[in-house]
């Protein structure tokens, strides 16, 4: 038998797959609910906490919960680097008219809000190890997001790192202003000689950090997925390397792996 909080959760879930709440709506609040159900206040809490668990719902403090709208997915395949390869040599009018989210996603560049940062640091000894670099060698770190202009919260959190030497003969490339960059990273280490030859992409999956929660707007419960990618250049160097967090209510990873004939 359900207990009473199960059954205020399953009534209002139905209410929404009808449709009597939209995405975007409020629900009634506490105290309505209270009153309807003839519940104490701790019951129809709890209730809510499933809903949100759940991702259908999200509550907005001092104002109450509403209908959680379905964000935009993002099917992220490991193809997109050899897309990304052919498309660095491409006319910059081909290059301007898309780009890697929207790849992701099937949205068009106007749909897209972008913002980058820029900033020289020293490496540490866990991305000079990954690097195959010092600790304390110079790196441009360069941070990411993208979101739908519909919508509150990026598709990722991205952090790159480029190692300054490599690419300060081009100072187009240590300027932030010079974004989002038509034909992405690879155009960008093209024009200092760079090819990349392969990405190595290390996926976990781990519970967000409070403050990544709050930046992707997760519900309760989600995990995030982690890559930490290296890009090889044709000397085997690892000329870039980012640390991308994605969030695990609305990423498929698609991975499709062509095996030779016998």
């Amino acid at each position: 038998m359900a207990k009473a909080y199960e059954k205020i959760a399953n009534d209002l879930r139905e209410q929404i797959r009808a449709g009597q709440y939209g995405p975007g709506d409020r629900l009634p609040s506490e105290s309505d609910l209270i009153e309807s159900t003839g519940r104490s206040g701790p019951t129809v809490q709890q209730a809510i906490r499933v809903l949100e668990a759940e991702g259908l719902v999200e509550r907005r403090h001092g104002i109450g919960t509403f209908v959680r709208t379905r964000r935009t997915p993002v099917l992220r395949d490991n193809s997109r680097h050899q897309w990304e390869k052919r498309r660095a040599h491409a006319s910059k009018e081909e290059r301007l008219e898309t780009g890697a989210t929207e790849h992701d996603t099937g949205l068009e560049v106007n749909d897209l809000v972008f913002h980058a940062s820029y900033r020289e640091v020293e490496a540490t000894e866990d991305i000079g190890e990954a690097m195959g670099v010092d600790e304390g060698t110079p790196l441009v770190e360069r941070t990411y997001r993208t979101r739908y202009s519909a919508e509150r919260y990026p598709f990722s959190l991205v952090t790159s790192y480029l190692i300054r030497s490599l690419v300060a003969s081009n100072p187009d490339l240590l300027d932030e202003t010079n974004e989002p960059w038509p034909g992405g990273t690879m155009n960008q280490l093209d024009t200092v000689g760079i090819e990349i030859d392969r990405v190595e992409e290390h996926v976990t999956a781990r519970p967000p950090t409070p403050e990544e929660a709050e930046e992707l707007g997760l519900p309760p419960g989600t995990a995030v997925i982690v890559l930490r990618k290296k890009q090889y250049d044709t000397e085997d160097r690892v000329v870039e390397m980012s640390h991308v967090t994605l969030p695990g209510d609305r990423t498929e990873l698609l991975f499709t792996t062509h095996l030779e004939r016998w």
